[in-house]
């Protein structure tokens, strides 16, 4: 089994190691988690952990669906770096795994539930706990990851997802964490047969008998709090427990709670679960990775001035574009500084005729 180590944590960092003595506690991988019985596919993936020696155990993290599918092949597990770095930072081996047919993984697109009228909902979260599954087998085999204690950590579908792994749980899964999770949504509060939905969450409540968090905000538009207690009823109904947990309003959108912004809000929630099921690796949490030391443009605005402060702190790869008026534009979590490049520019150039990319990652670019 070959593992492919393709990028070093100053990179993933973007040129904070070796700058401050709390980017060098982690070691950060881009890495190929094999597909068992697969011959060379495997999936894309980001590891990081502590930077020192040990067998850490695993929080194994997913990322959500978008609604549009020529979204997929854009995704990047750097996309999550700071949501891995809160895990890593507690001890864990934090891994956020791209599932089959989402960002440059192997073995074509699986989680298709087919019609809106009649969605498939239930082959749908088996076939992502099934990735979930292998690369679990998979990552057993580092030397660095202990998959006898693995939580499962998702987001919307991935959220779903681990509902669905805790149903049908590997040796080793100890608990599952569920962030907003679901399927189908088209469009805000809009969901392609609720019901089949419900139904497929009472389905995986027949079984699960390993703790489970769920955490959906009041102002999710994805899967709102009326929806989200009939999914909590119907998987209770059946004998399964879960912590719920119905989160304040987040931001504009709630479904985005589990995010870098969102951080001070489900960090606590998930640190107190973790606490009360004896799972806290570390009694104090590592140092965060501090914000890169770049000044905001004198040009922006106030409400410029708070975009850049969200930008510093967003994974990479971003790009941050300003126009001689101080309107600006910016997107972060891209697969390559290209793609956020371009992104800033069209967020940018919504309000300005002429726009220059100022910022790409961490450093300023001279013009």
């Amino acid at each position: 089994m070959t593992w492919t180590r393709l990028v070093a944590v100053a990179a993933l960092f973007i040129g904070l190691a070796g700058q401050s003595p709390a980017a060098d506690l982690y070691i950060g991988e881009n890495i190929r988690v094999p597909l068992p019985s697969a011959g060379s596919r495997s999936f894309e993936a980001l590891l990081v952990r502590s930077n020192e020696p040990g067998c850490y155990p695993l929080a194994l993290i997913t990322h959500g669906s978008p609604r549009s599918p020529s979204e997929r092949p854009n995704m990047s597990p750097l996309a999550m770096l700071p949501q891995a770095i809160e895990f890593a930072r507690r001890g864990w081996a934090a891994v956020v795994l791209m599932r089959r047919g989402y960002g440059s993984s192997d073995g074509g697109w699986a989680e298709d539930y087919g019609a809106c009228a009649d969605p498939r909902y239930i082959a749908t979260a088996a076939a992502a706990a099934a990735d979930l599954k292998a690369a679990i087998a998979s990552l057993g085999s580092r030397p660095d990851i202990d998959t006898s204690r693995v939580i499962s950590v998702g987001v919307s579908a991935g959220g779903f997802a681990a509902v669905a792994l805790a149903a049908d749980p590997p040796a080793g899964l100890v608990a599952a964490i569920n962030f907003a999770g679901g399927r189908g949504s088209l469009r805000d509060n809009e969901v392609c047969r609720e019901d089949r939905l419900v139904d497929a969450y009472r389905f995986f409540g027949k079984r699960p008998r390993i703790p489970m968090l769920w955490i959906y905000a009041e102002n999710d538009h994805f899967f709102g709090p009326q929806l989200a207690q009939r999914f909590k009823q119907a998987f209770t109904g059946g004998g399964a427990d879960v912590e719920f947990i119905s989160a304040a309003a987040f931001g504009s959108g709630g479904h985005s709670l589990f995010s870098q912004a969102g951080i001070p809000v489900w960090n606590g929630l998930v640190d107190a679960f973790l606490k009360r099921q004896g799972l806290v690796i570390r009694a104090t949490p590592l140092p965060p990775v501090p914000r890169p030391s770049l000044t905001a443009p004198t040009m922006l605005s106030a409400n410029g001035r708070n975009a850049f402060e969200s930008y510093l702190i967003s994974p990479p790869h971003k790009a941050f574009a300003l126009s001689r008026e101080g309107r600006f534009g910016w997107q972060s979590g891209q697969r390559t500084t290209a793609a956020a490049s371009g992104g800033a520019l069209k967020f940018c150039r919504q309000g300005a005729k002429t726009c220059d990319v100022m910022f790409v990652d961490d450093a300023a670019i001279s013009k």
